[in-house]
C-alpha cells in the first residue's frame, strides 16, 4: 500500500496540549457546510492527517522509532522495510518509501500521515453488479430534525444526510391544502381491516396497549401539547371505541370515489405514521375536501406535531446536493399521501426540477436489475408499483404504503397469516391509490405491498419490498432461507420500528446479515445503529458489494445486467419466485451459516496513548475527567447463524460478550500505558459484516459513564500494527482532532 508520495518527507509539528480546549455548548445541529466533516455515511474512510503532537505520543513514537533501529541509531533501507513489512503488515515493495533510509523526522511523518490510519484507505469498486448485490446507505423520515412526533421537518436535513454519504432517502409527501391540519371533531377512529375482522375484545386490548406503550415514549412536556389537539382527542375515542363497527377503514378510506379536483382525507397509522407499524388509523369522515390549486404538495409526519416543509424546496435540495459526496445512484422513497391532484403536481415538480437527474421510464419492463455503474449521477423513484390495467382510486392509507402489510412483526399482530393473504387476495382488484404518472417514475425500484416471498410480484426483477424491523424478523424466523434468496435478487428495505418516537435506531448489522441491502436508519440520532453504518460505508461513496454468497452470480450463459431495459411480462399469480421444498427432503442448514465463509478471530490492542481527547459536555476542568477507553466487537451470534435462537427483540444482538476496557486516566492527553487488551476466540466472524467499536467514556463516580469520542471500523479494513485511530465527537459525530496511538495484532482461523 502507498504512502503519501512528498519526495521530502516534512517533519510534524510538536506541541503539547498545556491548557484544555475551550467547552463545547450543548449540542446544536450542525451547520450544513461542515456536514462533510461528520459521520455516518463513512468520512472516517477519508484521508485524514496528525496536525500536532502531545509530549506524551511523542515520546512513544520516540520509543518506537529507537526500538527498531539500526546501532547507529538509525533507520536504513533494511530497517524501514523490516518495519513496514514485519510490523506493519504491509507490502514493502509497494511503499513509496520503503526503501530509503529514515531518519527520525522522516518516522514522525510517515506516522501522522494518512498512511498509518487503522481504516484501510478507500479502494476503487466493482461496481459491475446488480443493484441487488449492494448494501446502501440509508436514511429513515429524512426530513426530520429531531423526534418523531414533535421535530421539524428541514429541507436542511436532506442536504445533511446527501453531503455525508447517504444514498437512499425517504420524503412523506402531503397534501398541500390546510384541510388537514387539524381534522375535525367529526372524524372517528377506526383500525385495519385485519383488525376489524378479530373481535372487540382483542382489538381493545391491543389498542390500549399500543396507545401506552408511545405515550410511555414521549416526553410529558409533549404529552401535555398533544393532549390539547385533535389528535389526543382521537386517541382516546380509539381506545374507548371498541366495539363500535366502522364504516370507513383504513383499506377503504372512503367510499366514493374522489370528484375531479377533490381529493379524499389522508390517514394517519399511529402517532408515528409508521408502515407496517401499530395498526391505529385516524379517518376523517368527510371523505372529500376541495384542494387548492394554488397550493403545492408538502412534506411533514402526517399527524404528529411535527412541522411542515415544500416539497419542491426538498425536489431542490436534493438536486443541489444529491451527487456532490458521491456519484452513485440516488433513491428517493416516496411515501404518498396527497390525492391524485396533487400527485400530478409531484410529478411535474420532479420533472422541472431533477432534469437531466430523472431515471424516465423504460419502453418495456426491466428483464433485470442494472449495475450501480449504469445509473450514475441518476436519481431513482422509488413509489408503490400500480400495474398499466389497475384503475384509480383514493389516496393510499399510510399503513398500506411502502410496500408494508398493517402491523408486519410488530406485537400484537401477524402479517404473514393466511386470513391476511385471504383479506389481500380479496383487495387485489381494488382502485389504486397512486396515479400512472407517478407510478410509472418507480422504473427499478417499485414498491410492492408485501404478503409473502411467494406472491406473485416477488419474481418481479424492480420490485422492492419494505418491512419493519419487526416484520423483517418475522419472516426470518418463518423463511430464513427463502428470504436470504430473495435478497440475493431483489431489492428489500427494513426501515425502523414505529415505537421509536426518539428516533433510535436498530441495530443495522443484523439485517445486513439478511442480505437486506436498504436498512433505513434515522441519522438525526448518534447511537450504535449509526456509528455501525459509519463502519460498513466508509469511504465507499453509499455503495458496499456483498459477499460473494450474498450476492446473486452471473453465469456465462446469463444476459449481462445493464442499464438498459428490455420487455418482459409481468409475472402471473401462477409464477413463484421461491417454490416450496419437497417435504420429504431434509432441512438444510441455514444460509446464514453456509453461503460465507466465518472466521474465529484473536484480537489483541495494545493501547499506547491519546491526545486532544474532548471534554464532556459542561466540563471546563480537564483534572475533572478521567478518560478510559472500551472495546466492543460486533459479530453474528452463533444461535442466529445456525438457526436456533430468534433475533433478540428490536433486532439487537446481545451486548457484552465480546468486549474489553482499559483503566481510567486524567486529562484530556492521557497515557494509557501500553495497556493490553485480549479477546480471543470470537467465532462467527464474516470480516466484511463485523465491526470493532472504539468508545471513549468518561468514568464517573455517580451516574452513567459518558461517551465523549467514538470510531467504528470494519474488520476487513481493520490494519495491524502501530495505527491512529482518529476519533469523532460523541454528540454530533464530527471529525475532532483527537486520536489514539494503539498497536494492534489480528488473526483470522478457519
Amino acid at each position: 500500500m502507498a504512502a503519501d508520495k512528498t519526495s521530502t518527507p516534512a517533519p510534524a509539528t510538536t506541541t503539547a496540549a498545556a491548557t484544555a480546549p475551550a467547552p463545547t455548548p450543548a449540542p446544536t445541529p450542525v451547520p450544513v457546510q461542515n456536514a462533510t466533516h461528520q459521520a455516518g455515511g463513512g468520512v472516517s474512510g477519508e484521508t485524514r492527517k496528525v496536525k500536532t503532537l502531545s509530549p506524551v505520543l511523542l515520546s512513544y513514537l520516540q520509543k518506537i522509532y529507537k526500538s527498531h533501529a539500526a546501532r547507529d541509531k538509525t533507520w536504513h533501507p533494511d530497517e524501514t522495510a523490516a518495519f513496514i513489512k514485519l510490523v506493519q503488515g504491509e507490502d514493502a515493495d509497494a511503499h513509496a518509501h520503503a526503501g530509503e533510509k529514515w531518519d527520525f523526522d522522516a518516522f514522525l511523518h510517515y506516522m501522522t500521515s494518512s498512511t498509518t490510519n487503522i481504516t484501510a484507505p478507500p479502494q476503487s469498486q466493482d461496481l459491475s453488479y446488480p443493484l441487488s448485490s449492494y448494501f446502501i446507505s440509508s436514511s429513515h423520515n429524512t426530513y426530520l430534525t429531531g423526534n418523531q412526533l414533535s421535530s421539524a421537518a428541514s429541507t436542511d436535513a436532506y442536504k445533511n444526510v446527501l453531503l455525508r454519504g447517504c444514498r437512499c432517502i425517504e420524503i412523506d409527501v402531503w397534501d398541500g391544502d390546510d384541510s388537514d391540519s387539524e381534522a375535525d371533531s367529526d372524524t372517528s377512529v377506526s383500525s385495519s381491516d385485519e383488525e376489524e375482522a378479530a373481535g372487540g375484545t382483542a382489538r381493545s386490548s391491543k389498542r390500549k396497549s399500543t396507545v401506552g406503550m408511545v405515550k410511555d415514549k414521549i416526553p410529558s412536556s409533549i404529552i401535555d401539547r398533544l393532549e390539547k389537539t385533535s389528535l389526543g382527542k382521537k386517541l382516546d375515542k380509539y381506545v374507548a371505541d371498541k366495539e363500535k363497527p366502522e364504516t370507513t377503514t383504513a383499506g377503504a378510506a372512503t367510499a366514493a370515489t374522489p370528484a375531479t379536483g377533490t381529493a379524499a382525507i389522508p390517514t394517519a397509522n399511529n402517532l408515528t405514521n409508521e408502515r407496517g407499524g401499530d395498526s391505529a388509523s385516524i379517518i376523517s369522515s368527510t371523505s372529500l375536501r376541495k384542494q387548492s390549486s394554488a397550493k403545492e404538495p408538502r412534506v411533514l409526519h402526517g399527524y404528529t406535531l411535527t412541522k411542515e416543509v415544500s416539497f419542491r424546496d426538498v425536489c431542490v435540495a436534493i438536486r443541489d446536493n444529491g451527487f456532490v459526496a458521491s456519484d452513485l445512484p440516488l433513491i428517493v422513497s416516496l411515501e404518498v399521501h396527497c390525492g391524485p391532484e396533487q400527485q400530478e403536481a409531484m410529478v411535474n415538480i420532479m420533472d422541472q426540477v431533477w432534469e437531466g437527474l430523472l431515471l424516465k421510464e423504460p419502453s418495456g419492463d426491466p428483464e433485470a436489475l442494472p449495475t450501480p455503474g449504469a445509473l450514475k449521477n441518476k436519481i431513482l423513484v422509488k413509489v408503490k408499483y400500480v400495474a398499466p390495467d389497475q384503475l384509480q382510486g383514493p389516496p393510499t392509507p399510510p399503513d398500506q404504503l411502502d410496500g408494508a402489510v398493517v402491523g408486519a412483526g410488530d406485537p400484537n399482530n401477524s402479517s404473514i397469516s393466511a386470513a391476511t393473504a385471504a383479506a389481500d387476495a380479496k383487495k387485489a382488484k381494488k382502485p389504486s391509490k397512486v396515479i400512472q404518472a407517478l407510478s410509472k417514475l418507480g422504473v427499478y425500484t417499485r414498491a410492492v405491498s408485501f404478503k409473502s416471498l411467494e406472491q406473485p410480484e416477488a419474481s418481479m426483477p424492480s420490485h422492492i419490498f419494505s418491512l419493519s424491523e419487526n416484520g423483517v424478523i418475522e419472516v426470518h424466523e418463518k423463511s430464513r432461507r427463502e428470504l436470504f434468496d430473495h435478497n440475493k435478487k431483489f431489492l428489500m428495505r427494513a426501515y425502523p420500528s414505529g415505537l421509536r418516537i426518539r428516533s433510535s435506531n436498530l441495530d443495522p448489522a443484523v439485517f445486513w446479515r439478511k442480505g437486506i441491502q436498504i436498512v433505513a436508519l434515522n441519522w438525526q440520532n448518534w447511537d450504535e445503529g449509526m456509528m455501525l453504518n459509519e463502519g460498513m460505508f466508509a469511504g465507499t461513496g453509499g455503495y458496499v458489494l456483498k459477499p460473494a454468497g450474498y450476492r446473486y452470480e452471473i453465469t456465462k450463459t446469463q444476459t449481462p445486467l445493464s442499464a438498459a431495459p428490455t420487455t418482459s411480462p409481468t409475472p402471473t399469480p401462477a409464477t413463484s419466485a421461491h417454490p416450496p421444498p419437497s417435504q420429504s427432503s431434509p432441512s438444510p442448514p441455514p444460509p446464514q451459516a453456509t453461503a460465507v465463509h466465518h472466521y474465529t478471530m484473536d484480537l489483541t490492542l495494545e493501547i499506547l496513548a491519546a491526545q486532544s481527547l474532548p471534554l464532556p459536555p459542561g466540563d471546563t476542568n480537564p483534572n475533572s475527567f478521567h478518560p478510559y477507553l472500551k472495546v466492543e466487537v460486533h459479530v453474528e451470534e452463533p444461535g442466529e447463524r445456525h438457526g436456533t435462537d430468534p433475533v433478540p427483540a428490536g433486532g439487537k444482538e446481545k451486548s457484552g460478550e465480546y468486549k474489553a476496557r482499559t483503566k481510567s486516566h486524567k486529562g484530556c492527553d492521557p497515557d494509557f500505558k501500553r495497556q493490553e487488551l485480549k479477546l480471543k476466540g470470537i467465532p462467527g466472524v464474516v470480516p466484511e459484516l463485523s465491526f470493532v467499536r472504539f468508545m471513549v467514556k468518561d468514568d464517573q463516580t455517580l451516574g452513567k459513564d459518558e461517551l465523549v469520542a467514538w470510531a467504528c471500523v470494519r474488520v476487513d479494513k481493520f490494519r495491524e500494527g502501530y495505527r491512529i485511530v482518529h476519533l469523532l465527537d460523541a454528540r454530533d459525530g464530527m471529525e475532532t482532532e483527537a486520536v489514539l496511538l494503539v498497536r494492534v495484532g489480528r488473526k483470522l482461523v478457519g
